[in-house]
């Protein structure tokens, strides 16, 4: 976790983290060094070191920015959207949501070029999403909001798999690559068509879910 010693210099922390993630999305975790960090935000490499004990600590609270920064425009993305609320849109508006982070699209496809020697020694962020990912369904299930015969961990899992595979999309047919939004819709009706529960549940109460526990835990991180 990151060591916030000095609250009163959160805007150099931000800073910090910004240039880091500029070099880290061009020459990798394993090419970039405090020193380069340090440079690159104008800072003391004393100052970096004042936030943070090591350069693993400062990446992780990195990735952990960029995981809350995903769900920020993940829930403004679903809030703006003026169709009913469906599964087709939740997973639609959370892989596009990705596209403004790079470096949390490499976490999710393990991409060990952008991420090095850092993958082989830190799964608690992907463990962490995995965690909330499982809430939601179980709280979805509790309220009859998606169907109930499969198990929230399975349906988690699943989640992050197809999300996996559309960020690593251009291995697979690098070529042939359809329209993003195109294939984000078409398996987004999959979902809603294998999520809802017979009846079609209640989709309003699934988005609140969704809400309730990105919020939540947004408080306990701030806490």
């Amino acid at each position: 976790m990151p060591e916030r010693t000095r609250p009163a210099s959160a805007a150099r922390a931000e800073r910090i983290l910004d240039a880091a993630a500029r070099l880290v999305a061009h020459y990798g975790y394993d090419k970039t060094t405090v020193s380069d960090i340090a440079h690159e935000a104008g800072v003391s490499k004393g100052a970096v070191y004042l936030h943070w004990a090591s350069k693993e600590a400062l990446f992780e609270a990195l990735l952990e920015r960029e995981v809350w920064r995903h769900a920020d425009r993940w829930l403004a993305r679903m809030d703006a959207d003026a169709e009913l609320w469906s599964y087709t849109g939740m997973f639609k508006h959370m892989m596009l949501a990705l596209q403004d982070s790079p470096l949390l699209a490499a976490l999710l496809r393990r991409d060990a070029r952008v991420l090095g020697s850092f993958l082989r020694t830190n799964s608690r962020l992907l463990q962490q999403k995995l965690a909330a990912n499982t809430a939601i369904f179980q709280l979805m299930q509790a309220a009859g909001a998606v169907r109930g015969d499969i198990p929230p961990d399975v349906l988690a899992y699943l989640l992050n798999v197809f999300a996996v595979g559309f960020v690593s999309g251009g291995a697979v047919a690098p070529d042939d690559t359809p329209n993003l939004e195109e294939a984000l819709d078409a398996l987004g009706r999959l979902l809603d068509r294998g999520l809802a529960p017979e009846g079609g549940g209640d989709r309003a109460q699934a988005r609140r879910i969704i809400a309730q526990v990105i919020g939540q835990m947004q408080a306990q991180r701030r806490a």
